[in-house]
């Protein structure tokens, strides 16, 4: 598995940190719905359990398929959660009556479609540190400061690779290349996703060390209108592109190889086709590479040595990967 590289800092913090319903919370910043429509929208709370555990719960409740559930965004088990997600809204009645230990409905709205993957702003996290020495906590302000202003490096978080990690990805290597087969079609999608995401993890660490200060933009490189939601490549790399991408009016992308996806040129694709498989048969897509978090606050409890997180980060990206930053290290 490879590790995954920060530049903030050449130390390394050994704060403590937990995955846990104290000590990780997780909001779902909704898209705006029309409060009209076939579609009822649940705001529910979880506890230990994830978006998948939370729909077959539902489903078989209101004895339907799971698969007619639509949610967001799939979120931390071992967490407490808010989120959002869709029923038919035939199902409303059925549902007054619905009670599980760790999942609460808080809300209900109306809307004119099913949520699908995407279908979210973002997310708030609060999170907390523990054993953190008070002369870290410069540091971590530091480091903070410096992602406000240069971003954060998007790797996909442990989380996306699961526990056997080595074998998850030799798993979906062999799936690719027909040496064994899975009946199971939302584990094969898993270990494909996992698979794509190794390329742009180990790619990413590539290009962070081409220069220890900033991601460095290279000429061919992909990068993504936020505004226009639009893939486009420049023809050089001039002022003006990399004003835009610390304005976060741009962000440059890296691969999850597939099929049906951009690729880079040039520079930037010297070091891509290193990273790139053309036996997978799953579409594939970029995925910035820096993301900007927004609305960070660090607090300080003294007497307690606990620092307190609160902070947004575009929908996709991993807050674990926040945290490892902050410490300089990864965490599994």
């Amino acid at each position: 598995m490879i590790r995954r590289v920060y530049f903030y800092s050449n130390k390394t913090l050994d704060f403590r940190f937990a995955q846990n319903i104290e000590d990780f919370i997780v909001d779902e910043l909704p898209v705006k719905f029309s409060n009209a429509g076939n579609f009822l929208v649940l705001k529910i709370e979880k506890q230990n359990c994830d978006t998948w555990e939370a729909c077959e719960k539902i489903a078989q409740f209101l004895q339907i398929y799971s698969s007619e559930i639509g949610y967001a965004g799939l979120k931390d088990k071992r967490a407490t959660t808010t989120q959002y997600i869709t029923i038919p809204k035939k199902y409303s009645k059925e549902l007054k009556n619905f009670r599980f230990k760790n999942i609460k409905i808080l809300e209900t709205h109306l809307h004119n479609k099913r949520l699908n993957i995407g279908d979210l702003e973002g997310n708030r996290f609060r999170i907390n540190l523990y054993d953190v020495k008070q002369e870290d906590v410069y540091q971590i302000e530091s480091i903070i400061k410096k992602i406000s202003k240069i971003g954060l490096p998007n790797y996909f978080g442990y989380q996306r690779f699961g526990k056997e990690v080595k074998d998850n990805l030799l798993k979906a290597k062999e799936l690719l290349y027909g040496e064994s087969k899975l009946k199971d079609k939302k584990l094969v999608k898993m270990l494909i996703l996992a698979y794509q995401s190794s390329f742009f993890n180990a790619w990413l660490v590539e290009r962070l060390k081409l220069n220890q200060e900033e991601f460095e933009l290279l000429n061919g490189d992909v990068f993504l209108d936020l505004e226009k939601n639009r893939f486009f490549t420049p023809k050089t790399i001039d002022e003006k592109i990399k004003s835009d991408v610390y304005s976060q009016k741009i962000v440059p992308t890296g691969l999850l190889p597939g099929r049906e996806v951009f690729r880079s040129k040039d520079d930037a694709l010297k070091i891509e086709k290193k990273y790139d498989d053309s036996f997978i048969y799953e579409k594939g897509y970029r995925r910035e590479a820096m993301i900007f978090p927004r609305d960070i606050v660090c607090k300080y409890d003294v007497e307690n040595k606990v620092c307190k997180l609160d902070f947004i980060l575009p929908k996709g990206s991993y807050a674990t990967v926040f945290i490892e930053a902050l410490a300089n290290r990864n965490f599994d």
